[in-house]
């Protein structure tokens, strides 16, 4: 999915390709490169691991953190460093897969969010959405913004399998759902399938869509348990 960013800042300890002579000459969405400042404040009041500088699940964690970055904030295809551009496509759920540019003309959430659902049992329905519509949605949400983190790593490059965590506190209104201030969260696992020079060529995502929405109707708690969801079939579907 995405960590909200306001645009503009210096540097960033979790990101790579954001600042610096490498990036002179790049075309940012938003007209500056991105600030996760608040972010990183949730993420690392609430990380459940802190892995060494330089270990394999650090470097997946950044290499995580700053494709997501790029997807979302860089324009040109040659700007985005962590993407082998010509060869990109990303699934979800074993979804149809989407190249780079069907990505970025829909946006990172609303490709996150595919579904087979019918269009009346969507929470949120990405057909309907833009991207920018779909990010100004979950920028609302999480005014603190959405955390990731890599729990673990099961295998390294060039296929390179990982468990993330992703969350973030509803303390804004979602699709006229009000904020309940709770923790929505969930976990989910990805493959990365990279080239010789780390850039992600594949990207596979699977996790359990309905009840991370679920969690936005009421309070987690409410709903079983952060991440567990609801027992309704139409919550779990895709």
């Amino acid at each position: 999915m995405a960590e909200a960013a306001e645009v503009a800042g210096g540097g960033d300890k979790y990101r790579s390709f954001i600042h610096g002579e490498s990036e002179r000459g790049t075309v940012w969405r938003y007209g500056a490169p991105p600030n996760y400042d608040v972010v990183n404040k949730l993420f690392e009041a609430e990380r459940t691991q802190v892995w060494p500088e330089g270990s394999l699940e650090e470097k997946v964690q950044r290499l995580l953190k700053t494709w997501e970055m790029e997807l979302v904030h860089k324009v040109r295809p040659e700007d985005q460093k962590t993407v082998n551009s010509g060869k990109y496509t990303t699934s979800t759920n074993g979804m149809k897969a989407l190249s780079r540019a069907e990505v970025m003309a829909i946006g990172g959430y609303n490709n996150f969010l595919r579904t087979k659902l019918p269009p009346e049992h969507r929470i949120f329905d990405p057909d309907e959405e833009t991207p920018d519509s779909a990010m100004a949605t979950f920028l609302t949400a999480f005014p603190r913004g959405f955390a990731i983190e890599v729990l673990d790593v099961y295998s390294g490059p060039p296929r390179i399998a990982f468990k993330f965590r992703h969350w973030g506190y509803m303390e804004g209104p979602f699709k006229g759902h009000p904020p309940h201030g709770q923790r929505v969260e969930f976990v989910g696992v990805c493959i990365f399938h990279v080239d010789e020079e780390m850039k992600v060529e594949k990207s596979e995502y699977f996790y359990e869509r309905g009840n991370f929405l679920a969690s936005f109707l009421s309070p987690p708690d409410a709903a079983s348990g952060s991440g567990s969801g609801s027992g309704c079939p139409v919550m779990q579907g895709n």
